[in-house]
């Protein structure tokens, strides 16, 4: 569990923040069988800072590149999420908006509901709005360069925010519901799936290595009984073949590319 100034201190079943406690982010720390990973869970209560992250190529050395997505799993009525820009924008615009607090006008703000999934490719400029709870999955990495914070005292990064943010309006492809198949990304850094009871024979043959489960509903099990996981949990397996979906209801796959 990690505080953030931006987090809970009542958390939705089956999760209890630490008294005295606002928990923003619920981390599975990636398992050596799967590095390139990373699965939270976040909280929100108020706005995050409008940020943005390099990918891979724009990294430079001590950084690392990061490539997300979340899917929502609980929204206020009025929850948003801020992805793009409404217009093409210039880094000028983008500084001088950053710097005057007019970067929110900026942005696009999205209405989020339950069995939403934004995949947010490298450089997108985003913010995450209060009163929502979400599944990240994102490569493993932590470079986070902020543009604005609401004057907040944390540190911002303009100049290596710019140098990799998009001044692009959200592409509507990276936008879908659980409703539209189970494949929800399959990215060039990670893949995730959101499975009903049992995988078919066509998603256990995408997924023959190792992989992390994020059982949702109900229960996955390996199948030799030595670990299980429920809501709120996560199991690192060698392959779906390995593992019992007797008692899984709603389960989310990941593994990378």
């Amino acid at each position: 569990m990690v505080e953030k100034v931006w987090g809970r201190d009542t958390l939705p079943a089956p999760f209890a923040a630490p008294a005295g406690a606002r928990i923003g982010e619920i981390w599975f720390e990636p398992p050596v069988e799967v590095p390139q990973v990373l699965v939270k869970y976040l909280f929100t209560s108020e706005k995050l800072s409008v940020q943005v992250h390099p990918s891979d190529a724009t990294a430079i050395a001590g950084e690392a590149g990061k490539e997300e997505c979340w899917l929502v799993l609980d929204a206020a009525p009025d929850a948003r999420l801020a992805i793009g820009f409404e217009r093409e924008v210039t880094a000028a615009e983008i500084e001088a908006a950053a710097k005057d607090g007019t970067i929110e006008d900026l942005l696009t703000w999205h209405p989020a509901r339950p069995g939403d999934l934004f995949y947010l490719p490298a450089g997108t400029v985003h913010a995450i709005g209060p009163g929502l709870a979400l599944v990240e999955v994102q490569q493993t990495s932590d470079t986070t360069f902020r543009l604005y914070d609401y004057g907040r005292p944390r540190e911002l990064h303009l100049e290596r925010a710019l140098a990799v943010a998009s001044g692009a309006p959200y592409a509507a492809q990276h936008k879908r519901s659980i409703a539209a198949g189970q494949v929800l990304v399959d990215g060039p850094h990670f893949r995730l799936d959101r499975v009903e009871g049992a995988p078919d024979a066509a998603t256990l043959a995408d997924y023959r290595g190792a992989l992390l489960v994020l059982p949702l509903a109900g229960e996955v099990a390996a199948c030799d009984g030595s670990a299980r996981a429920g809501a709120g949990e996560c199991l690192v397996a060698d392959g779906l073949a390995s593992l019992d979906f007797g008692a899984a209801e709603v389960t989310l796959l990941t593994r990378a590319a």
